[in-house]
């Protein structure tokens, strides 16, 4: 893969690294969960994560996938240097053409070599449910961002009607992407995932659907006074304490 994405975003001339972390010992090889998963799974870009950006950061991303939000961000100015960490070799591996460096392992396990306050933002999409303790790994991260710095995060609702539907009939499908996919390991609603943020130290300054409402949505929101049950994902702003 070269350093301009399938869009045509540049990555620009950063050096690119990558580091390949190794696992604690166990007593068995441990295999990727996340290796079966379509080539499609680990690609986009979160345009609206990049927008939000100050201009010149310097972000970290977790679970950073092929490396597509990042070169997003460093093609267009938003940040000056990109750092990811990404469980899956194969991805990882590509995401370390487009980035500045990228950590391959388990969040949860391996030392995170940065120093406090070194990062502007934090990115973390549609990860914190794919992890045992997200609390833990949020509380770890925290101090790694610059006070006042921006946390960018979204993940699936569990409290979506469709959700609620299947529950009702007795069922609990998992499935190989999307809401329920089986390698999700939490699973938040959206009050649960701002109080997350909140009980880890970090400000919740707004939490939103990430697709706006349909007008029919919006209608049924209304009637029901429920609107989270429209929600299919939680996409929630914050930021360190300054």
């Amino acid at each position: 893969m070269s350093s301009s994405d399938r869009n045509g975003w540049s990555a620009g001339n950063e050096v690119r690294s990558v580091r390949l972390v190794n696992k604690p010992n166990t007593d068995r090889p441990e295999v990727s969960s996340y290796a079966g998963k379509r080539p499609e799974y680990f690609e986009g870009a979160r345009a609206d994560f990049v927008d939000d950006l100050p201009g010149h950061a310097k972000v970290l991303e977790i679970g950073c996938g092929a490396g597509g939000t990042g070169a997003l961000a460093l093609a267009t100015g938003r940040a000056v240097r990109y750092h990811g960490v990404e469980i899956e070799p194969s991805a990882a591996k590509a995401a370390a053409e487009r980035l500045t460096e990228v950590l391959v392992g388990d969040v949860e396990q391996i030392d995170l070599p940065w120093k406090p306050g070194y990062f502007d933002a934090l990115f973390m999409s549609e990860v914190l449910e794919h992890l045992r303790d997200p609390w833990t790994v949020l509380r770890r991260l925290r101090p790694l961002v610059r006070r006042g710095g921006l946390v960018c995060a979204s993940s699936p609702n569990v409290a979506h009607y469709r959700i609620i539907q299947m529950m009702l009939a007795g069922r609990w499908t998992l499935e190989s992407e999307g809401a329920m996919d089986a390698t999700h390991l939490r699973w938040f609603t959206p009050e649960s995932y701002a109080e997350m943020f909140t009980t880890c130290g970090f400000v919740v300054d707004s939490i939103a659907p990430l697709v706006p409402l349909t007008v029919k949505q919006r209608v049924a929101a209304a009637a029901t006074r429920h609107p989270h049950l429209f929600w299919v994902q939680v996409n929630l702003r914050g930021h360190v304490p300054a």
